[in-house]
């Protein structure tokens, strides 16, 4: 079976493969003191909830954007798996999608493991917006390319510069979005501001790429997000939350 392992700014996603079937996922938060012997502990505890047993991986594929991960993942691979894991940078790529990056070695590895996952899904121009720490915009030719895209703060990490900053402000859950945008009191006027507000952020954003694109490519949302700003965007498509680890799935796959 194929392990893979996204480790972003705010959470880290795993998933078991058995060939092409996604058999379990894991969402938990990136902690970036943690050692190899913790990981460990972790790993194992998921895995065996699920009864899968560590002996059957035989290949372990990992996208980082956080760089102190890298010794600690490599050091459980190779003492608890045995494995060298291959991980994912521009280079290790350009065969499958060419990077029109002024500098590729700049594009973060979950950006192009989503871009690759999305072309090779959908097989069309593109813009893949992914909801995590950042809310990043990726822009895909209808010759696969990656063309580039934009970054903005992303939704939890804005709401709470919000919260601190505006004192009298108080700290909402915004797991659902209001049912009309006007709020009638405060807790439901912050809601529609980051919800509906990001939603016609990203509506705006995807409106000025596809101008810039001359195409009229498909959108895709992905990231814990994803449903809930797609719920209320006027432009999202389809919310694809499997994106990442497919694409790790396919990389390893031409690799």
């Amino acid at each position: 079976m194929l392990l893979v392992i996204d480790v972003g700014n705010t959470n880290t996603v795993i998933g078991v493969y058995d060939k092409d079937i996604l058999k379990e996922d894991w969402r938990i938060r990136t902690v970036r003191d943690n050692t190899a012997d913790e990981f460990n502990v972790l790993a194992n505890a998921l895995f065996s909830d699920k009864g899968i047993d560590t002996s059957s991986i035989t290949r372990t594929v990992i996208s980082s954007v956080v760089p102190s991960s890298v010794r600690i993942l490599n050091d459980f691979c190779e003492r608890y798996l045995k494995l060298t894991p291959l991980w994912i940078n521009p280079a290790s790529v350009k065969t499958l999608m060419p990077i029109l990056y002024k500098n590729p070695n700049e594009v973060g590895a979950d950006r192009i493991v989503n871009a690759v996952a999305a072309y090779d899904k959908y097989k069309s121009a593109l813009i893949i917006i992914d909801f995590g720490t950042a809310t990043t915009f990726d822009a895909i030719t209808e010759k696969g390319e990656y063309l580039g895209g934009a970054i903005t703060p992303g939704v939890m990490i804005s709401s709470e510069a919000l919260f601190q900053r505006a004192s009298r402000l108080p700290r909402v859950e915004i797991f659902k979005a209001p049912e009309r945008v006007i709020g009638d009191d405060t807790i439901e006027s912050i809601k529609s501001g980051i919800i509906y507000g990001n939603a016609a952020m990203v509506d705006g954003m995807v409106a000025r790429m596809k101008a810039e694109m001359n195409a009229n490519p498909k959108i895709i949302a992905t990231g814990g997000l994803a449903p809930l700003i797609a719920g209320v965007s006027l432009t999202i498509e389809t919310v694809d939350q499997s994106l990442t680890l497919d694409g790790l799935r396919i990389i390893s796959k031409e690799l």
